[in-house]
């Protein structure tokens, strides 16, 4: 919140809950804050179900567990579909031209759309998302690799087409203490994974990310301040 001034007075800020441990941490962290005075803030929570996708999250557990924090929650449901791989077989460009859109990046548009809907109604001028420094940091190398570009999801990202920011405020935390973090409070898991989780650039990126920090496990920090230093993590 002081290096990033993610979150100030009067702010009406929606949070995205998937139901994973990232964003249930989110939520218990932000309801936990906004019971202190300054900033004055407000809370609500939004859950996303996409109804053409095979995994299940408790959506009893997560209504108890707002229940729990005196926070609203809203649930709306979604859809988008899957377009297949086109085989052209000898074409002179490309033997095959793969879809332009892979799942996960259809489901998190559909999600984000739902988000911007809720939070104009709402009245919410932020919207805030479980990411975490890993992810940041996955990112960027994703963005490098396979984009020739180095930037990330930044920690605040003011929208230019409509009145609404999106913030990160779990930017500076570890994936691993956030794991501990959900043992200890013992968040309960998703009933079914989503069936695309692993298929995936980012399942290699970790592994990758992983072998850098076995070279130097300072890699994290290097990584992190590059991304400062560019001033990639603000996005006015």
């Amino acid at each position: 919140m002081a290096t990033y001034h993610l979150i100030e007075d009067d702010d009406r800020i929606l949070v995205g809950l998937s139901g994973g441990k990232d964003s249930l941490c989110l939520l218990e962290l932000m309801a936990s804050r906004a019971k202190i005075e300054h900033p004055r803030f407000s809370v609500e929570a939004l859950h996303v179900r996409m109804e053409n996708i095979h995994y299940e999250t408790d959506t009893s557990y997560l209504q108890q567990f707002c229940d729990d924090l005196g926070i609203r929650l809203h649930v709306r449901t979604t859809r988008f579909e899957v377009e297949k791989s086109l085989d052209l077989g000898d074409h002179p460009n490309n033997a095959r031209l793969r879809k332009q859109k892979q799942p996960c990046f259809l489901c998190s548009w559909m999600r984000r759309k739902e988000m911007f809907n809720l939070a104009q109604e709402l009245g919410c001028n932020k919207i805030a998302l479980g990411h975490h420094q890993d992810d940041l940091i996955h990112t960027a190398l994703m963005n490098l690799i396979f984009q020739g570009r180095f930037d990330s999801m930044p920690a605040r990202l003011k929208m230019r087409k409509m009145p609404l920011t999106i913030i990160r405020p779990l930017c500076l935390m570890h994936e691993a203490d956030i794991k501990a973090f959900a043992k200890m409070r013992n968040y309960h898991k998703q009933t079914k994974s989503c069936p695309y989780e692993k298929d995936s650039h980012r399942t290699d990126i970790k592994r990758i990310y992983d072998e850098m920090e076995l070279m130097n496990p300072e890699a994290r920090f290097s990584i992190w301040r590059a991304l400062n230093t560019a001033n990639k993590l603000i996005e006015e």
